[in-house]
């Protein structure tokens, strides 16, 4: 289905298709009794947020101070996990205010953060919840050993100011097991400290239907469900069907029979690859393929490309999150029907 009426290149959201993913893996966690904490890098929306919260979420997670400021700044959200170090007293200025308004826990993997934390929080009302962050296997942030994790929980713990909350880690794909035996170890290193592991946030969009398998967590944080995208598509964890976020671009050039050029390049399809072949896929036709961008041109090829100058194309990309953050509005739609545009409240938000 194409929108003559939306100018191009335009990102659409289906909330059809949004609040059914929502609702979906709402009643997974449920089912299993796993707090969900949605990620809102994804989608940026206080909108798509509150729905999530109204849905049963037990809060959000954001990336960094500003998106949090700019997703509570409506009011109707108060949880709030933030899962970056923070460093640097202006971000830290901003954290105790925001801690102020609605509750905030933080993540730290090292000694250095966590002693910023502790200067800025050392005459707060209430103590910053803190929880370790943990190298499970992803090799991004994170303490590498469960004893460095207990070490590091005792330093937290030791702050004024500051309150040792738990464990949060980003896991690696398909490892499960691994996560579980990696986590059991920290938690019974701590508690053996004197220590209360109260939180353990696990998560990730690839491993979402096998979330339950780490059963020492006690949330799942998760993003890229709400829309998914073409990665997700390819591993199987969701169907085109279940994909609400979609590129609108316009066939601006046909200028060989085995090629077109549409409008929307890398600033708005992104050039994220994730381990594919081209930039996204163009509903409806499987044998074309997004083979390359630069900045204001994507380039489709297929043996016959059957395409006009004019014509419209819907294209879901490789990795809906990076899209959100490029436009500063996108078009809703419920199926067929042209809702209008959204502010991305959040768009650029990343310190």
């Amino acid at each position: 289905m194409i929108f003559p009426e939306i100018d191009t290149p335009a990102v659409l959201v289906d909330l059809d298709v949004a609040e059914a993913n929502i609702d979906r893996f709402q009643a997974h966690c449920d089912a299993y009794g796993l707090g969900l904490r949605p990620h809102i890098k994804t989608h940026k929306l206080p909108m798509l947020a509150k729905r999530q919260i109204k849905t049963g979420a037990i809060g959000i997670t954001c990336q960094k101070v500003s998106e949090a400021e700019a997703m509570i700044a409506e009011g109707g959200i108060e949880d709030v996990l933030i899962t970056f170090n923070i460093l640097g007293s202006e971000k830290l200025t901003r954290l105790k205010a925001l801690a102020e308004k609605v509750r905030v826990s933080v993540v730290a993997d090292n000694g250095e953060t966590v002693a910023g934390l502790a200067e800025a929080f050392a005459q707060a009302r209430a103590p910053l919840a803190v929880l370790v962050e943990c190298d499970t296997g992803a090799g991004r942030c994170g303490v590498m050993t469960p004893e460095a994790a207990c070490e590091l929980a005792v330093q937290i713990s030791a702050q004024r100011g500051l309150r040792f909350a738990g464990l949060m880690t980003y896991p690696p794909i398909g490892k499960e097991a691994v996560v579980q035996d990696w986590l059991v170890a920290a938690k019974a290193l701590i508690e053996a400290s004197g220590l209360q592991v109260d939180v353990i946030s696990n998560g990730g969009s690839p491993g979402m239907w096998d979330a339950q398998k780490v059963s020492v967590a006690t949330e799942y944080r998760i993003g890229t469900y709400v829309y998914n995208d073409r990665s997700l598509q390819d591993r199987g964890v969701c169907t085109w069907d279940d994909c609400a976020l979609s590129v609108l671009a316009t066939v601006v050039s046909v200028p060989a029979r085995d090629r077109a050029v549409i409008d929307a390049g890398s600033k708005v399809l992104t050039s994220d690859l994730l381990g594919l072949e081209g930039h996204g896929y163009v509903l409806g036709r499987p044998d074309v393929s997004v083979a390359g961008l630069s900045e204001e041109h994507g380039v489709l090829t297929a043996q016959s490309i059957d395409l006009t100058v004019g014509e419209q194309v819907r294209i879901i990309p490789n990795h809906c999150c990076v899209v959100s953050n490029m436009l500063d509005e996108i078009q809703l739609i419920r199926g067929g029907e042209v809702l209008g545009p959204h502010r991305v409240r959040a768009r650029g938000q990343v310190w």
